[in-house]
C-alpha cells in the first residue's frame, strides 16, 4: 500500500512537517514523487519509518539513527529483536517506579509504613539500569563482574542523605574542575583539588579504593569516545585535563 505526507502522518501519529524534515535531511527519503509532485511512500519507508520512531521512543539522535539504519550492515530484523529487548528493559524500569508510586499512595494514606530506602528503590535501580546499558560491557571487562556488582550494590543501599551528599559532590567537582580547565595546569592547585574530589565521589560507589583503579577510571575517560564528550561537552580537552589531573594526583603517569 501507498501513501500521501498527509496519510503516512495520520498512520504514525507525527506531523507532515516532520516526515518533509525527515526527507529534508534524507533519514527518510519517499519511495518516488508522482505527477502531481506529492511524496510517495510505500512498505519499505514505512518499515524504516517505524524503525526511526522506535530509536526515538529510546532516545537516539536523528543523526544517530541516521547513521544506524543508512549503514550497510543494517538487520531491521535483529533491529526490531533489539528494540524489544531495550523497550522489555524500559517497561521493567517503568513497574519499579509505578510500584513506587503505589507504595507512597499506600504510605500517605496511611496503610503501609514506607522506609525511606523503599522511597527511593526505583530511582536507584533505573540509575543502575542505565549505567549497565550505556557502559556496562566495558566496566565488566575492565573491573570484573563481582567488583561492579558490588558496586551496584552499593548503591542500591545508598541512604538518602548519602545520595543528597554524592549529588551535591558531584556539582562540586563539575565547577572545581571548570574553573581548573581554565588554569591550563593539571599539576596547579585546583587541578588536584579536582582530582580529590573526584576520588571522594567514585569512593561513594566503590567498594574499595586503589590509586591504579582511579588512574584506570581516568584513562577510560579519555579512551572511550562516551566518557570523553560527556566532559568534552562544555570545554573540549577536559576530560584529558582531568586525566592528567588523576594522573599526577595518584603519582601514575603516563
Amino acid at each position: 500500500m501507498e501513501y500521501t505526507v498527509q496519510k503516512l502522518g495520520n498512520l504514525a501519529g507525527i506531523s507532515t512537517r516532520t516526515l518533509r524534515y525527515y526527507d529534508e535531511i534524507g533519514i527518510l527519503k519517499p519511495a518516488r514523487i508522482n505527477s502531481s509532485g506529492y511524496r510517495i511512500y510505500g512498505e519499505a519507508e514505512v518499515n524504516r519509518l517505524q524503525q526511526i520512531l522506535f530509536y526515538r521512543e529510546l532516545g537516539l539522535s536523528l543523526d544517530s539513527i541516521k547513521n544506524i539504519i543508512t549503514s550497510p550492515s543494517f538487520d531491521g530484523a535483529n533491529a526490531l529483536k533489539e528494540h524489544r529487548e531495550n523497550l522489555l528493559e524500559k517497561r521493567k524500569q517503568l513497574d519499579l517506579l509505578i510500584a513506587n508510586v503505589e507504595k507512597s499512595i499506600a504510605s500517605v494514606e496511611g496503610r503501609i509504613k514506607m522506609s525511606d530506602k523503599e522511597k527511593f528503590e526505583g530511582f536507584k535501580q533505573k540509575m543502575i539500569d542505565d549505567n549497565e546499558k550505556k557502559y556496562g560491557e566495558e566496566i565488566r571487562q575492565k573491573y570484573g563482574n563481582e567488583t561492579i556488582d558490588k558496586s551496584n550494590a552499593k548503591l542500591k543501599n545508598m541512604t538518602q542523605a548519602e545520595y543528597d551528599e554524592v549529588t551535591s559532590l558531584a556539582e562540586k567537582l563539575n565547577k572545581t574542575l571548570e574553573e581548573a580547565f581554565k588554569t591550563g595546569d593539571p599539576a596547579g592547585e585546583l587541578a588536584q583539588k579536582a582530582a580529590e574530589l573526584h576520588k571522594k565521589w567514585i569512593t561513594f560507589y566503590w567498594t574499595e579504593y586503589s590509586k591504579e583503579a582511579h588512574a584506570g577510571l581516568a584513562q577510560m575517560y579519555v579512551d572511550d569516545e562516551r566518557f570523553t564528550a560527556y566532559y568534552d561537552k562544555e570545554q573540549p580537552g577536559t576530560a584529558e585535563f582531568l586525566r592528567d589531573s588523576i594522573l599526577i594526583y595518584t603519582g601514575i603517569q603516563k
